[in-house]
């Protein structure tokens, strides 16, 4: 029997020394925007679940935003499997910036890398703190991957001023393949995928390629970064509605969806503490209670906006891959709810005033019209003016009666003593819909 157990186990380890290296694959040839981030993130999660020996980034991208990009690079050195970018046409700004990250780099023939300088949708370069800050992690992440040996001396692997120059507007580095291999930011040109683990010493692997479902497009669709400025401007503004409508409404219903998709992605991708929800829901109870229990708008009110904006920034931040507290993702995702707060304040703005829709403005108790056919009754303040005024009394005010004033008769209530008729009164005040009269 342990003849048999023996002969068994040697052959689990021969078959596993055999086995086919396993080969992920991760296409990345969008826009690099946050909707790119979450199928990214998820890509490595099916990577590392598959037992992948080596993931493959086949990058074609002109680049996109900074903000994803650095998470993806933040995830690429993070990640606890060796990675290679296959370059194959194009690696422009945020994409040689994920190029970078990578432990190992391989170009096609004619492909190029590099451009890393920030531009805005015209095209046109950025400020100089966008530069600058691209410039830093471009360097920072060239310098993670160390020195190596050249003589009796180390040089970097890659050199931190070749990142950095791809930075500057004027400029403007990108590296063929050849040139990259020269300078040592690439290890070699292939044609295709095969070349490159053929360069690798995998022969015979198995590939295998990332596939995103229809649950990966829609939480990569709620991903963007616009997107969550639209769910933020439905959630205040479906709140601040419902404030000013009686009852559960159609606002109600507007903000809990708008909540729900907003928090889903990062709720599926396990990045989201709990003090996100406790907080958000802490906030909504505490304008609750500003609104149907304490009146006015004062401290629980305050607290309750506050607490909801900050769940609403804290589910971006951490959603980001972010470690510890970052002060550019907070800022980032703070961003992000300005603007989702500013469009709030249009929506409402616009659904509220005569331009807007009628159904908006019939059920908002600011809107609604108090009739007297359906049972409230109206104030005359005109006699308000009349305070002040002389009168003479018509009848005996004890303490009720009626005065004159230029030849009108009004009902008045003497706030002293009771007052014979004929007599000079004064008007002091008009109150509940009655004048208050003394004599003079």
């Amino acid at each position: 029997m342990k003849r048999f157990i023996t002969l068994f186990l040697s052959m689990l380890v021969v078959a596993q020394l055999f086995a086919a290296e396993r080969v992920f694959v991760i296409p990345v040839e969008t826009e690099i925007n946050m909707s790119a981030f979450h199928h990214f993130r998820q890509a490595c999660t099916d990577a590392r679940e598959r037992n992948a020996q080596l993931v493959v980034l086949h990058l074609n991208t002109y680049g996109g935003a900074l903000d994803a990009a650095d998470s993806i690079r933040s995830t690429l050195l993070r990640l606890p499997l060796p990675t290679v970018a296959f370059v194959d046409t194009n690696a422009a700004s945020a994409g040689a910036l994920i190029a970078l990250a990578c432990d190992s780099v391989y170009m096609a023939p004619g492909a190029s890398m590099g451009s890393a300088t920030v531009v805005n949708g015209s095209g046109e370069p950025m400020p100089e703190k966008y530069q600058s800050y691209m410039s830093t992690i471009m360097r920072a992440t060239a310098e993670h991957h160390g020195k190596v040996a050249e003589g009796d001396s180390l040089r970097w692997r890659r050199d931190p001023a070749i990142a950095a120059s791809m930075v500057n507007p004027e400029i403007s580095v990108s590296l063929t393949g050849n040139q990259a291999v020269e300078c040592g930011y690439a290890d070699g040109v292939a044609s295709n995928l095969s070349e490159v683990l053929s360069d690798l010493n995998i022969h015979e692997p198995e590939i295998e390629y990332y596939q995103s479902t229809l649950a990966d497009d829609i939480l990569g669709f709620l991903s963007d970064t616009a997107v969550r400025a639209v769910l933020v401007m439905l959630i205040l503004g479906g709140i601040y509605m419902e404030m000013h409508t009686p009852g559960l409404g159609f606002a109600a219903v507007v903000a809990t969806v708008a909540a729900t998709l907003y928090f889903l992605p990062m709720l599926i991708g396990g990045t989201m503490p709990g003090w996100v929800i406790i907080t958000f829901i802490m906030g909504v109870i505490l304008i609750t209670m500003e609104v149907f229990v304490i009146p006015g708008f004062g401290v629980c009110g305050v607290a309750g906006v506050l607490a909801i904006i900050a769940s609403l920034v804290g589910a971006m931040v951490n959603n980001d891959a972010i470690t510890g507290v970052d002060f550019r993702a907070v800022v980032n995702s703070f961003g992000v709810v300005f603007i989702g707060m500013f469009l709030a304040v249009i929506a409402v703005w616009y659904l509220t005033s005569s331009h807007g829709p009628k159904w908006v403005r019939r059920h908002s108790e600011l809107m609604t019209e108090l009739k007297n056919s359906d049972g409230f009754v109206g104030v005359d303040m005109g006699p308000a003016k009349l305070v002040g005024c002389e009168a003479k009394s018509v009848t005996v005010l004890r303490p009720a009666g009626k005065i004159e004033i230029d030849g009108t008769v009004y009902d008045a209530v003497s706030v002293g003593p009771f007052i014979s008729a004929g007599r000079t009164v004064k008007v002091l005040k008009y109150e509940n819909a009655q004048l208050y009269v003394t004599e003079e």
